[in-house]
């Protein structure tokens, strides 16, 4: 599992994408986890800056293309993510995750 980031002592809210490879395909089901302080049914999500009310949960199911970020009380406004679905017959994907030079990693061809 992942934890929150910690910066100079502070917890930050972070948004997780499941499963962790990018970019996503239309016949993945993608979802988002906000992970921070505070309760979970607080949850509050946007996506393209527009309020989504209907979503109070930790985990939000995406369906379409867009910018999201989540917000939870105890540690506020997430970093945005940008979710583009293609709808290529080929797909090279890679782990969505920060990437240092040097680090080994895995690629995912999708067809």
């Amino acid at each position: 599992g992942w934890c929150p980031l910690s910066l100079t002592g502070t917890q930050i809210t972070q948004l997780l994408l499941e499963p962790p490879w990018t970019p996503p395909v239309l016949w993945d089901q993608v979802t988002l986890i906000c992970q921070g302080l505070g309760t979970p049914g607080a949850t509050t999500w946007y996506k393209d800056r527009q309020h989504l009310r209907e979503k109070k949960q930790d985990r939000f199911l995406v369906t379409e293309s867009g910018n999201y970020k989540c917000h939870r009380p105890g540690t506020g406004l997430s970093p945005s993510i940008s979710i583009r679905f293609l709808d290529d017959w080929l797909v090279l994907q890679v782990p969505a995750r920060a990437l240092l030079e040097g680090d080994n990693v895995t690629l995912r061809c999708r067809c």
